[in-house]
């Protein structure tokens, strides 16, 4: 005979049942009910902006600011 015994088998067999019953039930409550989820998950903010800064100016600008600072270049 196995050395195991039955006592540790039947606990195999138990762990073996909590293993794959947990991820069921967790799956059918928060899949069958969108507002577990909700409250779960929306409450918490996982993705934090940082405030919108100045924006660079336009190419059209660039060039008239390139152009002013080549005009005072040649003025000197």
């Amino acid at each position: 005979m196995s050395s195991i015994g039955t006592s540790k088998g039947i606990l195999e067999i138990a762990k073996f049942g909590v293993y794959v019953t947990v991820p069921i039930v967790l799956m059918y409550a928060f899949a069958n009910n969108s507002k577990n989820i909700q409250k779960f998950m929306g409450n918490k903010s996982y993705v934090v902006y940082p405030p919108e800064g100045p924006r660079p100016p336009s190419p059209e600008e660039l060039r008239e600011m390139a152009r002013e600072i080549a005009r005072k270049r040649n003025g000197q």
